[in-house]
């Protein structure tokens, strides 16, 4: 197993949409929401994680309509990927 994040499903998504990632160890994990503008909308997790396959669902239930980007950070890895909310 290797660092890995995924798209996230569904995309475009209403009100929820689900992030996998890999960790090959066990490692501190930052999965955070971004808005197009680049500030911080909802921190998924922060904290110590398992090695294996993780997910997390994002319940965007009070954001507005539009792109978001999310962020996975550890010590040795980082990812971003673009999600779509439509209500």
């Amino acid at each position: 197993i290797s660092y890995a994040m995924y798209q996230n499903y569904p995309n475009p998504f209403n009100p929820s949409t689900t992030i996998r990632y890999d960790i090959p160890e066990n490692t501190k994990v930052n999965l955070s929401v971004y808005n197009i503008l680049g500030q911080l909308v909802q921190t998924l997790v922060d904290g110590q994680v398992e090695a294996g396959y993780q997910q997390t669902i994002w319940n965007a239930g009070n954001m507005a309509s539009g792109i978001y980007f999310y962020r996975l950070t550890t010590d040795k890895y980082s990812s971003v990927k673009k999600l779509i909310l439509m209500k």
